[in-house]
């Protein structure tokens, strides 16, 4: 989808009274070899929640990604699904070669960064791809994909700020020291940007560099 189709898309409004949350919690993977899939997403650094085992023909396997609210599952006698046929799975991240490296050192085969040259949003198959993060790192513009040993294919994105209404507003959290590095040389470029082209004169800086943080993370307008 380009980012022209999307700012076309009419708005959906939601009912202003607050509903009971309904918070995505794992997703399935189908794989062949449980043991096998444990030790490589272990390697990860992915945290391990749950390994349980009842009888002879069901076990299921927990893990979570770092930082992330939502986990995986495997297991035997948990899904009919062909083993590694999930595909396009996200794992949103601040920095993608920060996080490139980190995966590629833990083991895992990382391709390298890609983005679309049609627009935002990465379509299913490889036409149309650009070896090289987006254009001026554009947010939600850069990929990098790896696949579990049974071919499970995840997709590494690069979020630095949120579209309109995508992140809760009022609500900043890192999960390591580099995001939070990362947010701030992205408040301090676009700070030293405002001051070259308009003469921003900001004494409390890190007032400024706070509000940039706060605002690029919920989605909503970033202070001028």
């Amino acid at each position: 989808m380009k980012e022209s189709q999307l700012r076309k898309e009419p708005v959906i409004q939601s009912p202003k009274a607050r509903t009971v949350d309904m918070r995505f919690e794992f997703i399935v993977l189908p794989v062949s070899d449980v043991d096998r899939a444990k030790s490589f997403y272990a390697g990860l650094g992915w945290k391990l929640d749950m390994d349980f085992v009842r009888g002879d023909n069901f076990r299921v396997i927990q893990f979570t990604p770092p930082g992330s609210p939502a986990s995986i599952i495997f297991g035997q006698g948990i899904t009919s699904a062909k083993p590694g046929s999930a595909r396009h799975l996200y794992l949103v991240v601040s920095d993608i070669d920060t996080a490139r490296s980190e995966l590629l050192a833990r083991g895992a085969s990382v391709g390298e960064p890609f983005h679309d040259a049609g627009g935002v949003f990465h379509h299913a198959g490889t036409e149309g791809r650009v070896v090289g993060p987006a254009p001026e790192r554009r947010s939600y513009g850069s990929f990098a994909e790896f696949s579990d040993p049974d071919g499970n294919g995840w997709l590494l994105q690069e979020v630095t700020v949120r579209l309109p209404g995508h992140g809760n507003e009022g609500d900043t959290t890192f999960s390591a020291a580099v995001e939070l590095a990362s947010a701030l040389r992205r408040a301090r470029d676009a700070h030293g940007k405002l001051d070259k082209q308009i003469g921003l004169e900001e004494p409390d800086w890190l007032d400024w560099y706070a509000e940039y943080i706060v605002a690029e993370q919920a989605g909503t307008p970033l202070p001028t």
